[in-house]
Protein backbone atom coordinates (compact mmCIF):
# COMPACT_ATOMS: atom_id res chain seq x y z
CA UNK A 1 0.00 0.00 0.00
CA UNK A 2 1.36 3.29 -0.74
CA UNK A 3 2.46 6.29 1.82
CA UNK A 4 -0.37 8.30 0.34
CA UNK A 5 -3.20 5.77 0.34
CA UNK A 6 -2.34 5.05 3.83
CA UNK A 7 -1.88 8.36 4.85
CA UNK A 8 -5.88 9.13 3.22
CA UNK A 9 -7.10 5.82 5.37
CA UNK A 10 -5.42 7.62 8.75
CA UNK A 11 -7.39 11.28 7.60
CA UNK A 12 -10.50 9.16 6.92
CA UNK A 13 -10.45 7.22 10.40
CA UNK A 14 -9.32 10.88 12.27
CA UNK A 15 -12.61 12.76 10.43
CA UNK A 16 -14.75 10.01 11.86
CA UNK A 17 -13.53 9.91 15.14
CA UNK A 18 -13.45 13.62 15.51
CA UNK A 19 -16.61 13.52 13.96
CA UNK A 20 -18.12 11.31 16.50
CA UNK A 21 -16.33 12.91 19.67
CA UNK A 22 -17.38 16.03 19.00
CA UNK A 23 -21.18 14.54 18.46
CA UNK A 24 -21.06 12.28 21.49
CA UNK A 25 -19.62 15.34 23.28
CA UNK A 26 -22.09 17.45 22.67
CA UNK A 27 -25.14 14.78 23.47
CA UNK A 28 -23.58 14.46 26.92
CA UNK A 29 -22.89 17.94 27.54
CA UNK A 30 -26.58 19.06 25.72
CA UNK A 31 -28.58 16.42 26.63
CA UNK A 32 -29.99 16.00 23.04
CA UNK A 33 -28.29 14.64 19.79
CA UNK A 34 -26.27 17.37 17.81
CA UNK A 35 -28.51 18.08 14.16
CA UNK A 36 -28.13 20.58 11.42
CA UNK A 37 -31.38 22.01 12.96
CA UNK A 38 -28.47 23.91 14.96
CA UNK A 39 -28.17 26.42 11.52
CA UNK A 40 -31.84 27.25 12.57
CA UNK A 41 -31.87 29.21 15.67
CA UNK A 42 -33.11 32.17 16.13
CA UNK A 43 -30.33 34.10 17.24
CA UNK A 44 -27.68 34.68 14.48
CA UNK A 45 -24.53 34.47 16.79
CA UNK A 46 -25.73 31.36 17.94
CA UNK A 47 -26.00 29.95 14.39
CA UNK A 48 -23.37 31.69 13.44
CA UNK A 49 -20.89 29.37 16.48
CA UNK A 50 -22.76 26.70 15.55
CA UNK A 51 -20.87 25.94 11.99
CA UNK A 52 -17.32 25.35 13.10
CA UNK A 53 -18.48 22.86 15.19
CA UNK A 54 -20.94 21.33 12.25
CA UNK A 55 -17.75 21.23 9.84
CA UNK A 56 -16.32 18.82 12.23
CA UNK A 57 -19.27 16.86 13.30
CA UNK A 58 -21.32 16.94 9.78
CA UNK A 59 -20.07 13.23 8.83
CA UNK A 60 -21.21 11.55 11.92
CA UNK A 61 -24.44 13.47 12.06
CA UNK A 62 -25.05 12.49 7.88
CA UNK A 63 -24.59 8.39 8.91
CA UNK A 64 -26.63 8.78 12.31
CA UNK A 65 -29.50 10.36 10.45
CA UNK A 66 -29.28 7.97 7.78
CA UNK A 67 -28.47 4.72 9.64
CA UNK A 68 -31.88 5.96 11.58
CA UNK A 69 -33.89 6.48 8.53
CA UNK A 70 -32.84 3.12 6.86
CA UNK A 71 -34.02 1.04 10.26
CA UNK A 72 -37.25 3.30 10.65
CA UNK A 73 -38.08 5.11 7.28
CA UNK A 74 -36.93 2.29 5.00
CA UNK A 75 -35.33 4.31 3.17
CA UNK A 76 -33.87 2.25 -0.16
CA UNK A 77 -30.07 1.16 -0.07
CA UNK A 78 -29.18 3.87 -3.41
CA UNK A 79 -29.98 6.54 -0.38
CA UNK A 80 -27.98 5.34 2.62
CA UNK A 81 -24.68 4.54 -0.22
CA UNK A 82 -24.97 7.81 -1.70
CA UNK A 83 -25.26 9.45 2.24
CA UNK A 84 -22.68 6.68 2.77
CA UNK A 85 -20.23 8.08 0.40
CA UNK A 86 -20.71 12.17 0.97
CA UNK A 87 -20.21 11.38 4.90
CA UNK A 88 -17.05 9.68 3.75
CA UNK A 89 -15.79 12.38 2.05
CA UNK A 90 -16.70 14.98 4.10
CA UNK A 91 -14.61 12.92 6.81
CA UNK A 92 -11.69 12.50 4.27
CA UNK A 93 -11.77 16.74 4.30
CA UNK A 94 -12.05 17.03 7.97
CA UNK A 95 -9.71 14.45 8.76
CA UNK A 96 -7.04 15.90 6.55
CA UNK A 97 -7.66 19.31 7.83
CA UNK A 98 -6.76 17.88 11.23
CA UNK A 99 -4.14 16.33 10.33
CA UNK A 100 -2.84 19.32 8.62
CA UNK A 101 -2.64 20.86 11.75
CA UNK A 102 -1.48 18.41 14.70
CA UNK A 103 1.32 18.35 11.47
CA UNK A 104 1.72 22.45 11.63
CA UNK A 105 1.72 21.89 15.63
CA UNK A 106 4.51 19.58 15.65
CA UNK A 107 2.17 16.61 16.99
CA UNK A 108 2.43 14.45 14.39
CA UNK A 109 5.36 13.70 12.19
Amino acid sequence: MSPDTLNSFFSLGIGFAIAGALASGYQLFVKHPAGFGLLQQGVVAKAFAAVPFLVFAAPFIIMRNTLRGRRIERRRFEFVMMATVIAGFWSLMSGTCVVMTLRAVGLLA
